[in-house]
């Protein structure tokens, strides 16, 4: 055990659940602790995901009124998330480690520029939001179908797309965000199972970021009551 690095990996994941409640991208604060900590690309992965959970469910549990709501729309989403993280995460189980250390810098780069550029997407998906339609529902459960394997594969920044992909819907920003952060959820939950059943995750891990993360969102769930 070292104080000092657990200590940094706890408030690293506080912030990321943090970040991750509102847009998205806290992957990309987490994940390169656990490189830190001294795992390798894919356990890093995999331990971060599964430790993401807890967060994930505490911010949709934090937004229950909005998921009430729109109930609908949120089952709409959730199946295809799922389906793509099964897919996503198998696909991430059967990579091997050199290929995925390959990838890994692509991923954190592209996913990089997409927080970078999140406030111009934001606005341009708001300005054109007509009405929704049919054809706009089918692309957005086609696209969250992809954000759903991209989700189970890596997940970094999968928040900003989602939360992108539902203004096609015309739907609020604290409803977006409520979604997101229920699709969020599935998705971590779906590629968890996965590592769980690989024995990829490192416990003491998850346990480190899981509690920064679920501590912090607690804290925002009972604060908005």
């Amino acid at each position: 055990m070292n104080p000092i690095r657990d200590g940094l990996l706890f408030g690293t994941a506080a912030l990321a659940g943090a970040v991750n409640a509102v847009a998205g991208g806290g992957t990309l604060l987490s994940f390169p602790a656990a490189l830190a900590w001294g795992l390798s690309s894919p356990v890093a992965n995999a331990t971060n995901a599964l430790a993401m959970c807890p967060g994930s469910l505490a911010s949709a549990w934090a937004y229950r009124r909005e998921l009430t709501e729109h109930g609908s729309l949120a089952a709409l989403l959730t199946l295809p998330t799922i389906v793509g993280a099964v897919i996503g995460a198998a696909l991430m189980r059967r990579t091997p480690v050199r290929t995925f250390d390959a990838i890994v810098p692509v991923l954190v780069f592209a996913a990089t520029l997409v927080l970078v550029l999140q406030g111009l997407v934001a606005r341009r998906a708001d300005a054109a939001s007509p009405p929704p339609s049919r054809a706009r529902t089918v692309a957005a459960v086609a696209i969250q179908f992809a954000v759903g394997a991209y989700g189970g594969y890596f997940g970094a920044a999968m928040g900003i797309v989602m939360l992108a992909t539902l203004a096609l819907l015309s739907v609020g920003l604290q409803t977006r965000i409520a979604i997101k952060n229920l699709l969020a959820a599935a998705a971590n939950g779906v590629a968890s199972i996965y590592f769980i059943a690989s024995a990829r995750a490192v416990r003491a891990l998850v346990v480190a970021i899981g509690v920064g993360v679920s501590a912090l969102l607690a804290y925002r769930a009972l604060a908005r009551r």
